[in-house]
Formats: C-alpha cells, structure tokens, sequence
C-alpha cells in the first residue's frame, strides 16, 4: 500500500538511499507501516497527513461517468440504518451487502435518537455511528452519508428530535431561528465526529447528502443553502449531493450539488433521468433510492412489491429473498471479479410457550412512578416539564381530572385516548372520533384519558402540527375542564427499574386493564433469533431485558415480532408486556415471521 503513495517533493526522503544500509531501511519501512497499522487501530488515522494518503481527488462528477481519484467508479449501493439493526449483527448485514456486489453503503444519521435531550448526545452502542463505518471500511464497502437533519426515512418526526416542538412558533426545516440554533448546536457535535471519515482524510465516507427529499417541502428558498454552508463551514469536503423523488426533483436541484432521484418503478426512471439531463446537462445519473417495497398501517394488508420488513433485498431478521439472489446474479455478471461467499444465515429457534405469571394494574403502578405534574390546563406530551425541560418524546401520557356531572366530552386527542370512568374504559377518542358520551354518575368522579403517541408523521406538510397528548382544551358539555395530574409514561428502561419484584402480585381471574404483565424467558444454551406471537393479546407494547421490541395489534396486519438473539441472555430473561384491554393466556414463539395477509402493489 505504501509503495503506492507518491511523496511530495518538499517531503521527498531520498537520502533513505544515499549511505544507509538496507537493513536500516527497511527497519523504517517496517516502522511507518506498524506505525500506521497502530495510529488506524487506535483511531488516529486522521494524524496521518493527507499527502501520505494519496487521496487528493475524491469523488467526482466527470462528464457522465463519477470518478475515483483517476479511475471511473461505478456506485453499486445499497441502505443499511446502523440504529434499525442490533450492533452484534452489523458486520453480518455488511457482510451480505458485499456478497451481494454492492460497493457502497449508504446510512441516515438519526438526529433524535442522538440528541434525545437539547445538549447531550449519545453516540454509545446502537448508535456509534462512527464504529459502523469503520466496519463498512473494513468489509470493503465506500460510504455515502445522509446526515439530514431532516432524513423522513419512515422515523418519527423524519428524525428530528420532538423537544424541537415546545416553541409554539417552530418552524422545521427552515432558517427560522428556534430551528437553524439547534441544527448547529447538533452539526457542529457530529461533524467533529464525522469529519475524520471522510475519503480526503482516509475515511471511506466519498459523498454527504444536503438534507433529505427538499423539493417536496421547499417552504424557504434560504435553507438548502444553509445547510450546505453548514455542512462546509464544519469541514464536509466531499462530493455532495441532493435527493428528491417526483413531486420534489424540480424544485430540489441546487447549484454546486449534485442532483439523485428516489423513486419506485422503471417508468419514473426514464422521467426523471431525462428531467436531470435537461438541469445537469452531461452529468452523472444516480437513484439514491429505489424503493422496493412499501410500508403497512395498521388495519391494512401487508404491501409488496414485484420489483423494513418492508419488502426489503434483506429481511428484518436479515434472511436473504429472492429479490437478494436476482440483485446478486445481477452484479455478479456485471462486476468481473468473483464476489464473495455469501454468509450463513442465523438460526432461528422456537421457544416454547411462555406464560407471564405476574401483573401491576396501571392504576396501581402510579404510585411507583414519578411525582405528576400538576397544571390547571392539558399540557402536550412535548411541553411537560420532565426529562430536564426537554418534555416526553414517546410512549402514553395519562391525564387524571375531576368531574361532577356526565354529558358529551370532547377535544383533540393525538393520537388515540382512551377515556375511563374511575377505573372503567367508557371509549376511545382519536382522529375520526372526536366525542364520547360520559354515563351517569353521582358525585365528584374522577376521568381519566390514557393517551398513546402512536408516531409522528415523518413526511408531508405538516410535520410542525406533530405534538401529542391532548392538544388544548378538553371540554365536558362545551365547558373546559381544569385541574389536571398528568403522568409521563415514557416506558424507558428507566421507567420500569421502579417496579421491583415485591410490586407485582399474580395474576388475579379477573385483570384490572391496562396492565403490565410480567414473565421470565428462560435459556439454558446460547439464544437465538426467534419471533414472538401474542395470539389472543389485543393491543399494547412489549418489552425483553429493557429493550423495546414494539408494539402489537390484533387489528394486524403484523402477527409477530422480531426478537434478536442479540437482545436475549443465556439463562433468565425479563419479559413485560403493557396490555391495554385484553391478555392473552400465552406468549408464543416461532421461526418465520407472519406480516399479515399480502397485497401486491403497482
């Protein structure tokens, strides 16, 4: 590798050949190449001067081919979200892009999940976004980063932190003042951390992206420049790039950048390959994305595509698919060398039946949590002052009031509240019911609604209409009520150290719902992948050792969840399930997943 880097001539060492013996020499050859074999274990690589590293160039934009230093240089890519997939299991989805013959791997860089409190960042474990591209690196794959701060990428909010939403006057994605303070705050902590991956400093980033899909938002002409200032200003030396798809190509292109395109079929492609060729003229054609499958809601079928588990080359468990082995005989013909073995898979077992032997009503368990805030009027989930002023970001928020009389209550709930009489469920308020009628009663009664952030939407125009909770007021017989105990149930790991084992009971004949139920998983050999069924649950959130697997609905269409034997421990392990009407006698486990009832797309 050394013998290929040419020196400068100020820096020459020519007298390495003027009276020394060989000896000597190649001592210091062997010296300089520990040294460097030292300084990239340690992560000092980026001492090492750009001269020594022969990386001048970069990626660039040739005429109608991109090119590598001196050479034309083909980008066969493909995504991996380093926070979707456990770390134990990075090198092996690695492993398979590159079996596959890709040779890049792009990444969004997911702006809430690392500042998830204003000023303190976390870039530890599943996040260490720096330790995942020095594995691309290591595998053989180039890196395209798409540090947003807006990414969409089907994450709440498009991965922008929801404690961006106390200012009343926010204004995402674009220069207004609340947002563009926090996008440097945030830049400048990760670009110091990303600036030593890049090509130019002997990293195997060669290309950053300018935000995310622009051109369909575009609400402020200044902040894509912005954010290329930003990004520059910070040390981005990199070829960049834009991304639109259909409804945003037109209005997304930007001077000095190079312009890719999303899209879903063959037809768009030929309409927007020409699009670019009349803006960018003789330029490069790149799809960043092409999306091979689609996403489901809830109530809905299981969309697929002919052309998450999203209908992905790669299952969520990481199983290949018949898309993966098409992809594979694709650039194997194309790429003249042979490609690498593929990887095993990872086995996948079935446990047996698991019963949860322990509950905690909700009613009882407000006593084990924090203090409530007390506020005469509905505060949103994102104002409530908890969590160091930066407010609740996920999970269910109870609101607790007093009433004296029954009638019709009403008010805008996000995103679905359940509406209780003491401790009897009455009804449901959400987006298509916006009203309930409360029964008779006598006396002063206490409401309760349990209100559960089902995700902020992630793309669209009206990403800044995203707070939770109940939003304003909420009205018995048109008339405000007040007085309000609002509990934060954020169901951090956190949240549940509270409930020693001296908290639950068994579980009584007839639960009191919502509840958390409680079990033990026990594995006598190493665990493996496996994925687990709450036949007969009707709808809550499940939880294994702390982590959050996700939430389950026997609306469907998703009958399982992934359980990475990553997340699982030889011997004990402690499964919670929060139900919110109805428990199931028994937890099931099986080897494939069950994603619900297809429907091919066009």
């Amino acid at each position: 590798m050394l013998a290929a880097v040419p020196v400068p001539p100020s820096r020459a060492m020519s007298k390495w050949s003027v009276g020394r013996k060989p000896s000597r020499t190649l001592g210091l050859l062997l010296l300089v190449i520990l040294s460097y074999l030292v300084l990239r274990r340690l992560d000092w690589y980026n001492l090492v001067p750009a001269w020594l590293r022969h990386r001048q160039s970069g990626l660039q934009a040739n005429g109608q081919h991109f090119m590598l230093e001196d050479s034309t240089f083909w980008i066969f890519g493909g995504s991996v979200h380093y926070f979707r997939v456990p770390k134990e299991y990075w090198k092996d989805r690695l492993l398979k892009m590159k079996a596959c013959g890709l040779n890049t791997l792009t990444t969004y860089v997911p702006w809430n999940l690392h500042e998830p409190e204003r000023g303190k960042f976390d870039f530890s474990g599943n996040l260490d976004l720096e330790a995942f591209v020095l594995m691309a690196e290591e595998i053989g794959l180039w890196v395209i980063l798409r540090p947003g701060p807006y990414i969409c990428s089907e994450i709440d909010l498009g991965g922008l932190p929801s404690w961006l939403l106390q200012d009343s006057g926010m204004r995402l994605r674009t220069t207004y003042k609340g947002f563009t303070e926090a996008v440097d705050l945030y830049f400048d902590h990760l670009m110091s951390r990303v600036v030593p991956l890049q090509y130019k400093h002997g990293g195997p980033i060669i290309a950053v992206q300018v935000e995310n899909e622009y051109g369909s938002y575009n609400r402020d002409p200044a902040y894509m420049p912005y954010i290329k200032k930003a990004l520059e200003d910070r040390g981005i030396v990199e070829l960049l790039l834009t991304s639109d798809n259909k409804d945003g190509l037109q209005k997304g292109v930007m001077d000095g950048v190079l312009a890719t395109i999303n899209l879903q079929s063959q037809h768009e492609l030929q309409l927007l390959t020409n699009f670019l060729l009349s803006v960018q003229r003789v330029q490069p054609k790149m799809v960043m994305e092409y999306w091979t499958g689609w996403f489901d809601s809830w109530g809905g079928p299981h969309n697929i595509l002919d052309s998450s588990d999203y209908d992905a080359v790669l299952t969520e468990a990481g199983d290949y698919t018949a898309k993966y082995f098409k992809l594979r005989s694709f650039f194997g013909s194309i790429s003249g060398i042979p490609l690498p073995p593929q990887p095993d898979l990872l086995p996948k077992i079935a446990y047996e039946p698991l019963s949860l032997n322990f509950y905690l009503s909700l009613w009882d368990a407000l006593q084990y949590m924090e203090e409530p805030v007390n506020s005469e009027k509905p505060v949103n989930m994102e104002n409530l002052p908890i969590n160091n002023g930066n407010g609740q970001s996920f999970g269910y928020t109870l609101y607790e009031t007093t009433i004296a009389s029954s009638g019709v209550l009403s008010g805008l709930v996000r995103d679905r509240g359940q509406v209780f009489v003491n401790t009897v469920s009455i009804g449901f308020l959400d987006y298509e019911k916006k009203k309930i009628v409360i029964p008779l009663i006598q006396g002063y009664t206490r409401l309760r609604i349990l209100v559960e952030n089902r995700g902020r939407v992630n793309y669209g125009d009206n990403i800044d209409d995203q707070r939770k909770g109940l939003i304003g007021n909420i009205y018995l017989n048109d008339s405000p009520l007040k007085k309000f105990r609002i509990y934060s149930l954020d169901m951090k790991k956190s949240f549940f150290q509270r409930f020693s084992v001296d908290k639950w009971s068994p579980i009584p004949a007839v639960p009191t719902f919502p509840a958390f139920f409680l079990g033990v998983l026990s594995i006598s050999l190493s665990p493996f992948d496996t994925f687990m069924k709450l036949e007969g649950w009707e709808k809550g959130v499940v939880f294994i050792n702390g982590q959050n697997l996700g939430r389950y609905w026997n609306i469907g269409p998703q009958e399982t969840l992934y359980l990475p034997g990553a997340w699982l421990d030889q011997g004990i392990n402690q499964v919670i399930v929060f139900e919110e009407k109805m428990a199931g006698p028994v937890i099931q486990f099986t080897e494939t997943p069950h994603l619900g009832r297809n429907q091919y797309l066009d």
